[in-house]
């Protein structure tokens, strides 16, 4: 398997989990469910997220190396971006 088609699988491995755990959400929050459901979904659901979270957790690393071999890199939170946006959408 060649590095591209590796590279197209991991995203597309976590772009489905992602997917399938936002239908998982919007199931459980209609409270529509029975109890036996709303476990299974749960227990997927835990499933999927710890899947994303390793997905997300490995992207971190290879971006770290990367940065880490072209220079010196300061990492900042998403919190940090998320102040960013809000100041550009108010003009500032």
């Amino acid at each position: 398997m060649s590095m591209n088609s590796t590279k197209k699988t991991a995203s597309s491995d976590f772009e489905k989990s992602l997917f399938e755990l936002e239908k998982i959400v919007d199931r459980m929050e209609k409270g529509d469910q029975t109890l036996d459901e709303t476990m299974k979904d749960f227990e997927r659901g835990m499933i999927l997220s710890e899947q994303c979270q390793k997905s997300l957790d490995t992207a971190q690393q290879k971006v770290e190396k990367l940065v880490k071999k072209h220079g010196s890199y300061e990492l900042q939170s998403m919190e940090a971006e998320d102040d960013f946006d809000e100041v550009q959408e108010e003009g500032y």
